[in-house]
């Protein structure tokens, strides 16, 4: 059974990197913004399949694999603690790219929008990491099955995120609108983020190895 503590920390960690500018975000604020929300929303479902995509590979046995060798299991949590850092960084450098600056895109139909959707997710970096790396930090052995801790942990994921992108799918016209023309409320964003992201690397890069 996973934890409470658990569930809120992936939850945590998972709110942190979806508010982060990257891949998804980008391309779903300017699908939207350029086809509309129902592009949009159809562009996240696969997004939405990206990540069960993912769920289903750290189920079926990378957690365990991970948690039984204790030096791969070490590097990977430096790894992750690592990426973290270097988004909280990006996040507030000088000259960081807002995802609600979006870029005009050509008119799909459904079936490619869902294509592209799964694609951007599955060769989404920060999704690659966050399930091999930081989603075992989060699995205890004592709490019972490793294959169900994980399955539990990635749909409270799964959740958060979906939840945030289609916030962000129906209100990315007004919300970009929004802070181009109050860029300091931008930057607030961003180093907010940054500042969010920089802790949780800390915290994963000290918690005890379980």
């Amino acid at each position: 059974m996973v934890s409470l503590q658990a569930l809120a920390g992936i939850s945590a960690v998972a709110l942190g990197m979806v508010l982060t500018p990257g891949p998804n975000m980008i391309y779903l604020v300017s699908r939207s913004v350029t086809q509309g929300h129902r592009a949009g929303l159809v562009s996240l479902a696969g997004v939405a399949a990206g990540y069960l995509v993912y769920l289903v590979l750290a189920a079926a046995g990378l957690v365990a694999v991970l948690t039984l060798v204790p030096a791969v299991y070490l590097a990977i949590k430096f790894a992750g603690a690592a990426y973290l850092l270097w988004l909280a960084w990006s996040a507030v450098r000088p000259g960081g790219v807002s995802a609600f600056a979006p870029k005009a895109l050509p008119a799909d139909p459904p079936r490619r929008l869902f294509a592209m959707g799964l694609v951007t997710n599955l060769l989404n970096p920060k999704i690659a990491v966050l399930y091999v790396s930081l989603l075992p930090q989060f699995v205890d052995p004592r709490q019972g099955h490793l294959a169900e801790q994980s399955f539990i942990l990635g749909l409270a994921q799964i959740t958060v995120s979906l939840s945030v992108n289609a916030l962000i799918v129906m209100s990315a016209g007004t919300v970009s609108a929004f802070l181009a023309r109050r860029p300091t409320w931008l930057r607030t964003q961003r180093y907010v983020m940054g500042t969010v992201l920089a802790g949780m690397a800390v915290r994963i890069a000290t918690a005890p190895n379980r």
